[in-house]
């Protein structure tokens, strides 16, 4: 099991990429309403007169933006749907960010700890890393203010800006007596949205894709070039966590493992130019290596349609949770002062005709997006695929076997509310001015037993037998947590997937995809000869 920081706040983490990675589409302008005496203009002069008042008499001042951006427009868009939604200038630039893959500033993951702003890690070959940044650093100056009335968020927009500009950073480091100044060059940082490929045990290769962005096909084409495609047995393709993004970017990697001209999914709207059918491109013959997709709760929008594209032509076995159920088409209409809209225009379905988004009326906002139902199906949407497997619509991807992520347990909780073992991590590579560890390095009894007595010393509450009971996990954890500052953080990445047991229960269920693909070469090939038949 991996528990992992980033888990803490992940509902309302996953509901903002929700908004901004959203199966979107580029917008035409926005035409306003003219007519005076019509509904539209009634109702703008009502809420102009209702601002006024507020306005004028509220107990506070008032701040337009705030009234209008985060309070009248969301409000008005939340009444339409969970998913349409406004930007204003800083959201409006992020997820043009998103789409992109890349940004200029120093490469770093920083985050909130105990009211001061500290180092997770520093991407491998960034600004930040070439400087010698550590995971554990705080940062206390930037290009000489001072961060200790700063969250961090702004600590971050700091640490951005234009190419080839520098900015100071001032750390202290546990071992270290005294600040630490690093003058550091911004440089474009890339957002990989394929961070992970690589080779498992047996010729099984390993794909994460967290996002769709403009890169994430050829992000695709190109790490699976790096580790050998032509050695590939089977494929464990991640799309946990994986909000959406791009709808052209899902349906060329789903086309990677499909034949060409077959369905990707469908989009129908209430306006003509919204019915549309999209499918795979690729001018090369479908890669016939099984796949299993491994999705969660949170597996949403694009992902979806990846998982539901080739669970609907049987081309992988689907692996986890049931996904999440957004099905929703966004067309982003870009307005004035940098602001933008994502207005639902359509809804997608599957190959088989399935509809994903989920139903979201009588439901309240909070539990739309925590998802509580994950095993209803719906009566009322059922559908075979290719090969005459049933297949249900209307709430998401339904797994063809399911897999619950095992919850964490007191002690484990105990542990990462101490945050104890990134802390442990900081004190050990503090006293140490070599950071670097050999390779193939596993954490010792010795170090286990050093962990043991950093916990107590932490306050952590816990018994011998619970810390006997988890030893493994703790040896775990330490060895990824290590990695990040002895070897990076895509190696300690490759760690905790080899750790992952969800990752091996898909390496388990490898047989039932190969099932599946060796299924349709017999169906193929009794098509091909019933028609040769009926040609005769």
């Amino acid at each position: 099991m991996q528990f992992r920081r980033r888990n803490y706040l992940l509902i309302p983490v996953f509901i903002a990429l929700c908004s901004l990675a959203a199966g979107i589409l580029g917008g035409p302008g926005v035409k306003a309403a003219t007519n005076p005496d019509d509904p539209i203009s009634q109702s703008f002069r009502s809420f102009t007169k209702v601002y006024d008042v507020v306005e004028q008499n509220f107990a506070e001042p008032v701040k337009a933006d705030k009234a209008i951006y985060k309070g009248a427009i969301p409000g008005m868009l939340h009444e339409l749907d969970p998913h349409s939604n406004f930007f204003d200038p800083k959201e409006y630039h992020a997820l043009r960010e998103d789409q992109q893959g890349h940004y200029y500033g120093v490469g770093m993951s920083v985050q909130a700890h105990n009211g001061k702003t500290v180092v997770l890690a520093p991407f491998v070959g960034s600004p930040a890393y070439r400087a010698g940044i550590r995971p554990g650093d705080v940062i206390v100056e930037v290009n000489d203010k001072k961060t200790d009335t700063m969250n961090t968020t702004e600590i971050a927009d700091l640490l951005k800006g234009p190419r080839g500009t520098k900015v100071q950073v001032m750390v202290t480091r546990e071992g270290s007596d005294t600040p630490i100044t690093f003058n550091i060059v911004r440089d474009e940082i890339p957002r990989y949205s394929v961070p992970d490929a690589f080779m498992l045990k047996n010729g099984i290769a390993y794909i994460k894709i967290e996002q769709f962005n403009e890169n994430t096909s050829k992000e695709l084409e190109d790490k699976l070039k790096k580790v050998g495609e032509k050695d590939i047995k089977g494929m464990v393709l991640d799309l946990r966590d994986n909000p959406g993004g791009l709808l052209n970017e899902g349906v060329d990697v789903a086309g990677h493992f499909l034949k060409r001209n077959e369905v990707v999914v469908s989009m129908r709207g209430r306006l003509r130019d919204s019915n549309k059918t999209f499918t795979a491109r690729n001018e090369t013959s479908a890669r016939d290596y099984p796949v299993v997709v491994v999705v969660n709760r949170f597996t949403a929008s694009a992902a979806e349609i990846v998982s539901g594209a080739l669970q609907d032509h049987d081309r992988a076995w689907i692996l986890g949770e049931t996904t999440f159920g957004k099905g929703l088409v966004q067309t982003v209409f870009p307005l004035s002062n940098d602001t933008g809209l994502a207005l639902t225009s359509a809804h997608y379905y599957t190959p088989s005709g399935r509809l994903i988004q989920r139903d979201y009326s009588n439901i309240s906002f909070l539990d739309y997006y925590s998802h509580p139902n994950l095993d209803q199906k719906n009566a009322q949407d059922v559908k075979m695929t290719d090969s005459g497997r049933t297949v249900y619509g209307g709430g998401g991807i339904t797994p063809d076997e399911k897999y619950t992520t095992v919850k964490a347990n007191r002690f484990q909780i105990e542990v990462a509310r101490k945050y104890a073992i990134y802390n442990f991590a900081a004190k050990f590579f503090g006293a140490r001015k070599d950071a670097r560890l050999p390779k193939g390095w596993e954490p010792d009894d010795k170090l286990i037993g050093d962990f043991r007595e950093f916990l107590k010393s932490s306050n952590a509450t816990f018994t011998d037998a619970e810390f006997n009971e988890n030893r493994a996990w703790v040896k775990n954890e330490i060895k990824r947590e290590f990695y990040i500052t002895a070897f990076g953080v895509d190696e300690s990445r490759k760690v905790a997937v080899e750790q992952d047991p969800e990752v091996l229960k898909a390496i388990d269920a490898m047989p039932k995809a190969k099932s599946l693909v060796d299924n349709a070469k017999k169906l193929m090939v009794q098509r091909f000869t019933q028609q040769d038949r009926a040609g005769q």
